[in-house]
């Protein structure tokens, strides 16, 4: 099939690589030149495991092309929009300003029997006012949120655990189902609905793991009080199969730029619809979630005798997560700001964020490698846990720091061999 992708970003540039692979002609348009520029090279505008090889595979076969004039998409059958919803400036809802933009100039190209494919995380009631703009011009609207985890992003697409279709007519249906020809053959569980469900289906999933993901961290919070051990706790209640251990690491809270952004998007979303009651908890979680990461700075002044000033300390970490490099309202990056704020002569390191990182907060000192980072630290903080960083020889470490204090805020070191070399460890939630 022809394809066009409105947005290249993380989603986007994935999403059209991935469809290429699996043998669709695919247009990605962006108004983005140095992102289309670097695209359309072959080359991956930000850091995601498979991409690269992705783009080598199709790049030069005509297969995948990219472009930021938008009439490029006129020859295509199905559109998908793939643009950003971030918060927005001036409070908690999504901003809607990308995708009302995809779609005002995605009309003049649209033909009779034309599908538009919304992707982009968007507040409830978003699909069925975006509809009739498009049906005038004969073609018409599905929803089809992505449940894509950065890092993995490339494996999602490719091999999705589910595909949940928002579509009004069996023909949306059926064009979606042979754009997903390959998962749907493999047996990939399929929802098919109506607008308002299929986009609840991705606000309802990232709220329910921040809402996970928080309540571990409150019990943490206890735990720290009682002299408890959260990551122990865990384990216990993690065999409870009504409840599973996946999502119940206790550290230092979750961010990136779906779940902060989305929870509150979607709290927002619930307030105008006369129905804030009903999501008010969410408040809470963010609230939670934020407070790890002052719990993180705390601890660090505490070890190092109540103040970080002119201390020298290093921090393992600037992306939200292993295996990206993306900043987004970013834990690890909010601890290596606020030690610095607070007079800390900060060092960090990060495998791939660092550039992102450098260009918002110039004011960090950043290292080339992790052992330039530890040179002389009077404490580390643990914030992002990279592989590199988890499989640390505390023995070996220990000779480039100038005092062994370390803060694991993922809770994935193991405590007793870095007690055992001469380190004084603290994690979050544990005594």
């Amino acid at each position: 099939m022809k394809l066009s992708v409105i947005g290249c970003g993380y989603l986007g540039a994935v999403h059209a690589a991935a469809m290429a692979s699996l043998g669709h002609e695919v247009v990605g348009i962006d108004v983005d030149q140095a992102k289309i520029d670097a695209l359309a090279e072959g080359r991956a505008p930000f850091f995601e495991p498979g991409l690269p090889e992705l783009l080598t595979e199709t790049h030069g076969s005509g297969q995948l092309v990219f472009s930021t004039d938008v009439a490029a998409a006129a020859d295509c059958q199905v559109h998908f929009i793939a643009v950003g919803t971030p918060q927005q400036v001036d409070g908690p809802g999504a901003d809607l300003r990308f995708v009302n933009a995809a779609v005002d100039s995605l009309l003049p190209h649209l033909k009779p029997g034309d599908l538009v494919v919304g992707k982009s995380t968007v507040p409830v009631g978003t699909a069925d006012s975006l509809a009739p703009r498009i049906e005038a011009t004969g073609a018409e609207l599905a929803w089809n949120p992505e449940f894509l985890r950065e890092g993995f992003a490339v494996k999602d697409t490719i091999e999705p655990d589910r595909l949940v279709y928002g579509v009004r007519s069996e023909r949306a249906r059926n064009l979606l189902d042979q754009v997903y020809s390959t998962a749907v053959a493999a047996g990939t569980p399929l929802v098919v609905t109506d607008y308002p469900t299929a986009e609840l289906v991705k606000t309802a999933a990232n709220a329910f793991l921040a809402t996970k993901i928080s309540f571990i961290n409150a019990m943490a919070e206890l735990a720290e009080t009682t002299g408890a051990d959260v990551t122990q706790l865990a384990d216990a209640i993690g065999y409870d199969k009504r409840i599973g251990r996946k999502f119940l690491n206790a550290g230092v809270g979750f961010g990136g730029g779906c779940l902060p952004k989305d929870i509150r998007a979607f709290r927002a979303r619930a307030e105008e619809l006369g129905r804030g009651e009903s999501l008010a908890f969410l408040r809470e979680i963010d609230e939670i979630n934020l407070r790890r990461r002052q719990r993180v700075i705390t601890l660090a002044t505490e070890l190092l005798g109540g103040s970080v000033y002119q201390r020298r300390i290093a921090v393992l970490g600037l992306a939200f997560k292993p295996n990206s490099d993306d900043i987004r309202d970013s834990p690890a990056a909010d601890v290596a700001v606020g030690l610095n704020g607070l007079g800390a002569e900060v060092v960090a390191y990060d495998p791939e964020a660092i550039e992102n990182a450098r260009r918002t907060h110039p004011q960090l000192t950043y290292a080339a490698s992790t052992k330039e980072a530890l040179a002389d630290a009077e404490a580390v903080v643990l914030v992002t846990e990279w592989d590199e960083f988890k499989q640390l020889d505390p023995t070996v470490v220990a000779d480039q720091v100038s005092q062994r204090v370390i803060i694991d805020g993922r809770n994935v070191l193991d405590r007793e061999a870095w007690r055992a070399a001469g380190w004084r460890y603290a994690g979050l939630g544990r005594s």
